[in-house]
């Protein structure tokens, strides 16, 4: 009977291990991403590649991230900057081959970094030899059900629904699925409840739908087994399709997830999923959340403005973005991590005609980058370079060609990009003659990419303001002027003043019970944090932020 007991106890710590395991280096990680298009041009033909990403290193290394991630950079069509793969196991010309790549991960690795890739799930190109052979009438060939083929388009789709259907008039059947273009054919990971008058709709355990999970398997795997350290998967929340509560999809990941991190147990899998409840519970380390309205005035899929809380006139709010946050956070705490990007390649910079201003832009990152879990930190966030609307619409890009403009690194030709002629740029770069650039920066002690390296130095010396430290927000969130946050465990503690308006703010802290405040980073010190007996006292000027550490 003791024995029994001994084995069920071991039992059971086993499965609580493996449910929140995640590799060691998560904690202390850091992220870079990188749009491979726009980092750095190697060869001169003025679109960025793999060497020109391995030139520059040292200098990602010098902010004080040690992870990166790459967006696409497998064989594409490029009508949807990358996202519309024509071959997962091969690396795009225009970037190199895969050996560059493998170079790229061991030259990363010798500097004691990580390297994440882009892994599109749930769709390939039209252009795929996958897509090509499944557009035959025989049903019977290899990749036949890797793909959503249907004979006619149903009436009583929704209005959703019916976006998503292609009139492709191909031997094998008149419609596919699609995931967001038209070239991005979806691929078949089953219906999580097929309808039995739509023959199209398969099972999730059907063989085709099996069949697309086991090359998914094989493409992690391939690339896992070169030296890539894991992945963002893009959409991962989409494969299976009428799963409104994503019950099905859940239970997909579980097991890839399982399956992965059974393999290598070392390697990271990041959700683009929006919701770390669902996509923790699946088994992912890593999920992203929305600023809602702190940064921009309209959230994706909105048509109203909202006032932005980070904005000078200081007329925003934080109730619903708070809500969110503390609503994922509890509920993913000591489960899985949650990121807050500083930007990305699809949503506007944080940096835009009107937040411009080195001081916003320090207090923007203060928030950010003390945030809790995993940060993530947009190539060329770290100078302030600016979202650049109506910029042309390059390879599917649409307005997301503002955010993707190459980076910017000295006053040389091309921003120091590209030797190319300016013509032949990826996407033409700001044409302001005062626009940032990592050189000026560096030369320059009070500027943005400075104050940045001392604030991940901060971060990475504290476990409490770390990946890992407690967060709760101390200042009431009706009054968002100033947002105050507490980082803590059981040795530290810090408080996060943040003002992003343009008029001196102060707040009443209650509960704080503090015998010592002390000013340790921020825009400014001209600041005041005034312990009282029952109540503590902040006061912040205009646009500004600071971190008390406090005892």
């Amino acid at each position: 009977m003791k024995r029994l007991f001994i084995l069920l106890i071991g039992l059971f710590s086993a499965g609580s291990l493996s449910a929140q395991s995640h590799p060691r280096w998560i904690k202390q990680s850091v992220f870079y991403q990188i749009y491979p298009s726009s980092f750095q041009d190697n060869d001169g033909n003025g679109i960025g590649d793999i060497k020109g990403i391995q030139s520059r290193l040292d200098y990602i290394q010098s902010l004080g991230v040690n992870s990166l991630w790459l967006n696409p950079v497998f064989k594409s069509a490029f009508q949807d900057g990358g996202y519309d793969v024509i071959d997962f196991y091969e690396v795009d010309p225009r970037f190199g081959t895969n050996t560059t790549l493998v170079e790229l991960a061991k030259q990363v690795h010798q500097k004691g970094m990580h390297i994440v890739l882009d892994l599109v799930a749930g769709h390939s190109s039209n252009q795929s030899e996958w897509f090509k052979q499944s557009m035959k009438a025989d049903s019977n060939l290899r990749y036949s059900d890797y793909y959503i083929w249907a004979p006619y388009k149903p009436d009583d789709l929704t209005q959703q629904e019916s976006t998503r259907w292609v009139e492709a008039n191909a031997p094998r059947g008149k419609y596919y699925i699609k995931n967001f273009y038209d070239i991005q054919p979806a691929l078949n990971f089953g219906y999580a409840k097929p309808n039995p008058n739509h023959p199209w709709e398969q099972s999730v355990n059907a063989p085709g739908p099996q069949a697309v999970k086991n090359e998914l398997k094989n493409i992690i795997s391939f690339w896992m087994e070169k030296g890539i350290d894991g992945f963002r998967v893009d959409l991962a929340a989409s494969l299976i399709k009428n799963d409104p509560d994503k019950t099905a999809t859940i239970a997909l990941w579980k097991e890839l997830n399982a399956w992965f991190h059974s393999k290598f147990p070392e390697g990271v899998l990041i959700a683009e999923w929006f919701n770390p409840k669902q996509s923790i519970e699946s088994g992912f380390d890593i999920d992203f959340l929305k600023p809602g309205h702190l940064f921009n005035p309209l959230d994706r899929g909105e048509k109203i403005p909202s006032k932005t809380y980070f904005d000078k006139a200081g007329k925003g709010d934080i109730v619903k973005w708070y809500t969110d946050f503390k609503d994922q956070y509890e509920s993913t705490v000591n489960k899985g991590y949650i990121s807050l990007p500083t930007g990305n390649h699809d949503s506007p910079r944080i940096s835009d005609s009107i937040r411009n201003d080195a001081n916003q832009l320090k207090v923007a990152m203060t928030f950010l980058l003390a945030l809790p879990g995993v940060p993530f930190i947009y190539y060329g966030d770290e100078i302030g370079m600016k979202y650049i609307p109506n910029s042309p619409d390059i390879e599917g890009s649409r307005a997301r060609s503002g955010t993707r403009t190459p980076m910017q690194w000295d006053n040389g030709k091309n921003a120091g990009f590209s030797l190319a002629e300016t013509n032949k740029m990826y996407i033409p770069q700001d044409a302001d003659p005062n626009r940032p650039t990592v050189a000026a920066e560096e030369n320059d002690p009070s500027s943005l990419l400075n104050y940045v390296k001392k604030l991940l130095v901060l971060r990475r010396n504290s476990t409490a303001l770390g990946n890992d430290g407690e967060w709760k927000l101390i200042s009431d969130s009706i009054k968002p002027y100033p947002m105050i946050y507490m980082r803590y465990n059981d040795q530290e503690k810090y408080i996060i003043a943040i003002n992003p308006s343009d008029k001196k703010v102060n707040a009443v802290l209650s509960d704080m019970h503090s015998r010592k405040a002390a000013f340790i980073f921020g825009t400014t010190e001209n600041t005041n944090y005034k312990i009282g007996k029952k109540v503590d006292e902040i006061s912040l000027p205009p646009v500004s932020a600071a971190i008390y550490k406090v005892e």
